[in-house]
């Protein structure tokens, strides 16, 4: 059994399977660059060892990394998300040093991770996707030939991406024209790859999302799906599970597909199928991410599944411990991710030293965090610092649940997208449960909230400049 775990990664992540260790005996050992000395998960593990100067180049070493594992006597590692966690390399050099590496293989993970390759596996096995280019578009000729066949407006999508980047809207051909090289020329310097491909543009979709397990043996089941459809820039904001906009049979349905769609690659581990639902109620398959979401919270709380300890039963060769059948959904569970940035300013981010942090607490509320009270947040990263997850019985209560959690949430000496998440709750089509993935556009009003600073950040302003002059 694994007894010691290295995790790849940094931030609130880390922390969360740092977490996922403690219960389940296992040792944690931490990496981190010298910009994350002072970070919260070198603090909570077990072990912490340096990995250099460079804040990003240290953790995408993968060979390094591996013999830093190898070095400190760990049998396993974590991925986390972001990072090596979706690069075949890194479970490659696992396998072959003897490391237990928790996710699925190689093979998969390349598979997946190029678009077509993946839109082939799913035509095969006879799973909806997209109308859209059967391989690599090879010249813009091509593209302006294809894109006058299945209509406009298409999209130019990266082969190698993810995470919504390498992608770009064309309404017509003048902006296919416009956008062709400048997407492969973006591609090219995000992914080191210049492949791109073309899709029919659904347009104003639903972005829905099937949490998927699968284990060595071949048993797969789904954990219900995820609404992902409040993003801007197509990154996503608030994930809300399961989603207020599907009945009973598109649930059933959408999960039986996803189990077919994970089955049909031989996947093993977590991973989390894609699909796109368009005004007529159509599901189109968009891509399959082959590791840990940052959303697995709300699948957690209305299953009462670990997803991280079941990650890591997985990868230790045990069998899933459950049937379909056996899984349940309780509630609805909402998660929103506090960013350090300025809606008012672009969502400009807003990196500097975090003054005070008061969590939130109470029935159905969970925090996912990487800060704390006196923490500077470096600005060579991403700017989430933390991801609020709230339950209830009902839509309803969680909309009232969300809001009052949002309201009991302190973190100042940054900006965040606290307010504007409470701007948003208070919009009827969201809380009606009725939006899709042009929500964030239709709205910029919500941008425009009225800034006040409530008395305890005052107080705690006052106190910290007392303090510095009396130099306490």
């Amino acid at each position: 059994m694994i007894k010691k775990l290295l995790i790849a990664n940094r931030g609130e992540i880390a922390v969360r399977i740092i977490r996922a260790c403690a219960e389940a005996g296992i040792t944690s050992v931490a990496i981190y660059a010298d910009a994350d000395r002072h970070a919260l998960h070198v603090k909570k593990a077990d072990e912490a060892y340096n990995i250099g100067p460079e804040s990003i180049a240290g953790y995408l070493n993968a060979h390094r990394i591996v013999n830093l594992a190898i070095a400190t006597g760990c049998d396993a590692l974590h991925p986390g998300y972001g990072f090596l966690s979706e690069n075949p390399l890194l479970p490659e050099i696992c396998k072959a040093r003897g490391v237990c590496y928790i996710g699925p293989g190689a093979t998969v993970i390349r598979q997946m991770g190029d678009k077509i390759q993946a839109r082939k596996a799913m035509l095969a096995a006879g799973i909806p996707v997209v109308p859209g280019s059967d391989g690599n578009l090879e010249s813009l000729e091509e593209a302006i030939s294809l894109a006058a066949e299945i209509g406009y407006p298409v999209m130019l999508k990266a082969t190698a991406g993810g995470g919504g980047r390498g992608i770009r809207r064309c309404n017509s051909e003048a902006e296919l024209r416009k956008n062709y090289d400048r997407v492969r020329s973006e591609t090219s310097k995000a992914f080191g790859s210049s492949d791109i491909f073309m899709e029919r543009c659904v347009d104003r979709p639903r972005h829905i999302e099937v949490q998927i397990l699968a284990d060595s043996q071949g048993n797969v089941v789904h954990l219900f799906e995820r609404d992902c459809s409040i993003q801007r820039r197509h990154q996503k904001l608030i994930e809300i599970a399961p989603s207020p906009q599907l009945d009973d049979q598109q649930r059933k349905w959408l999960g039986e597909i996803a189990v077919r769609a994970a089955s049909a690659v031989n996947y093993e581990n977590a991973g989390t199928v894609e699909f796109l639902l368009d005004s007529e109620g159509d599901f189109y398959f968009m891509e399959m991410n082959t590791r840990l979401q940052v959303e697995h919270t709300i699948t957690e709380t209305i299953t009462g599944i670990d997803i991280v300890q079941e990650q890591i039963r997985i990868a230790d060769g045990q069998t899933l411990g459950f049937r379909q059948a056996d899984i349940q959904r309780r509630g609805y569970a909402m998660e929103m991710r506090i960013n350090a940035e300025d809606p008012k300013n672009n969502f400009l981010p807003s990196f500097g030293r975090i003054t005070r942090y008061y969590a939130p607490g109470g029935p159905g509320v969970r925090t996912d965090a990487a800060i704390y009270s006196g923490y500077p947040i470096p600005p060579e990263y991403d700017s989430m610092c933390a991801k609020l997850t709230v339950w209830a019985l009902s839509w309803d209560q969680l909309l009232n649940r969300a809001g009052r959690a949002l309201q009991d949430t302190g973190v100042y000496g940054v900006k965040t997208t606290i307010p504007y998440y409470q701007e948003i709750l208070k919009v009827a089509e969201f809380r009606k449960g009725c939006f899709d993935t042009g929500f964030v556009e239709d709205h910029p009003e919500l941008t425009h909230y009225a800034t006040s600073r409530p008395t305890r950040e005052l107080t705690a302003a006052i106190t910290a400049a007392v303090s510095a002059h009396l130099g306490l």
